[in-house]
């Protein structure tokens, strides 16, 4: 069973065979639906008409009031049909049917429905008047021309006055009907909805890498960098890994550097370092544990720092724990310098080292239980 579109793409091209006169390609085109709505029947009547065969036509108009018993246009055209085919008492009754669905109207339009094509209520009298002449109806014929003239418009009132005086002289009338090579067409908006729409668009070249490509418009290709937004950027230096260098986290300049075992860096004299141990809360209720300040490791950091020595220190801090990760709970504010600080996530991640924001501790060394602080009070007791 074709399609909808198809059946639409057939009757337009049986509309552009009628055009050109081609009644063989129209009516084949109008037959291919296999239930066909009463337009495409008044078509097929209409093109049996042009191409001189009454009877056919006579069955595709009797089709086309079937399906549709308002259609006046299909009376009036198988009026037409039966008045060809001699039949003058069945055209008279199309007429009249055809008059009886105008409504006492003047006119109906059918262009909006695809047919070129106004039907004039006095073209309706004078097929009337013109049955009637067949049939011998001289005075009934009068009748009709003259209600003809009183309906008609201003343009028809000379043909009409010239058929009025041929029915005087009992001289017989030709029927009027639908202008040659009318028929009902599809609608325009229609038809263009059968035209392909291409939603994607076609591709074009913006940017290439290839000399063939360089056209007009076409740009070459630009190296592509992460900016400090993590957004990438045209036209920017190379990466380490493409220069051969190695790779490490980036920092911000200005931010302070943990240091390990044998190294020196900036640090903040004005803060002393806080060891894990001190950090974490007291066990047992010993007091000795809690908040307690090595000042001689602060004083050895401070002097790493600036590259000096340190009694007891062993060089720049060889023996000194550094960067140790912390996995305890967080113990709430923590003071703020180069033994505790906030690693930054863009500073802490790289290329080649990626982490997780974290908090990172540098721990000096253990100060074991009972140290300075316990006997600098027992030296107190004791001086009391």
């Amino acid at each position: 069973m074709p399609s909808l579109g198809d059946l639409l793409l057939d009757w337009h091209r049986g509309a552009q065979a009628v055009a050109r006169e081609d009644w063989d390609c129209a009516l084949r085109l109008f037959s291919s639906d296999p239930e066909p709505p009463a337009r495409m029947c008044f078509n097929v009547g209409c093109v049996h008409l042009l191409a001189g065969d009454p009877e056919a036509a006579l069955r595709a108009f009797d089709q086309a009031v079937t399906k549709d018993t308002c259609m006046a246009v299909g009376f009036f055209q198988r009026g037409v049909a039966s008045f060809q085919l001699e039949r003058f008492q069945e055209a008279l009754c199309d007429f009249r049917l055809a008059l009886a669905q105008l409504r006492d109207d003047a006119a109906i339009d059918y262009t909006q429905l695809g047919l070129r094509f106004k039907l004039q209520a006095w073209e309706v009298l004078f097929n009337l008047g013109a049955a009637q002449c067949r049939l011998g109806l001289w005075a009934e014929a009068t009748r009709s021309l003259e209600e003809a003239l009183s309906k008609g418009p201003e343009g028809a009132h000379t043909d009409l006055r010239t058929a009025l005086d041929q029915v005087q002289k009992q001289v017989h009338l030709q029927p009027r009907q639908v202008p040659r090579g009318e028929v009902f067409r599809p609608h325009r908006r229609h038809l263009e909805l059968l035209k392909p729409v291409d939603f994607l668009g076609k591709a074009k070249v913006v940017s290439s890498a290839f000399p063939a490509d360089r056209q007009e418009g076409v740009q070459p290709q630009q190296p592509q960098v992460q900016d400090a937004d993590a957004r990438a950027g045209p036209g920017a230096a190379p990466r380490a890994a493409d220069t051969g260098t190695a790779c490490g986290p980036r920092r911000l300049p200005g931010a302070e550097t943990e240091v390990g075992p044998g190294q020196a860096g900036p640090a903040d004299l004005r803060v002393p370092v806080v060891s894990d141990e001190q950090v974490r809360e007291p066990e047992h209720g010993s007091s000795g544990h809690s908040r307690a300040l090595c000042g001689a490791q602060a004083r050895g950091v401070a002097g790493a720092s600036h590259g000096g020595h340190t009694p007891g220190s062993g060089g720049a801090h060889a023996d000194a724990p550094w960067c140790r990760q912390e996995s305890g709970r967080p113990h709430g504010p923590r003071p703020w310098g180069p033994g505790l600080q906030p690693a930054h996530p863009q500073l802490s991640r790289g290329p080649c080292h990626p982490s997780p924001p974290s908090w990172t501790q540098a721990s000096p060394r253990k100060v074991q239980p009972g140290g300075a602080r316990r006997g600098a009070e027992k030296g107190r007791r004791e001086g009391g």
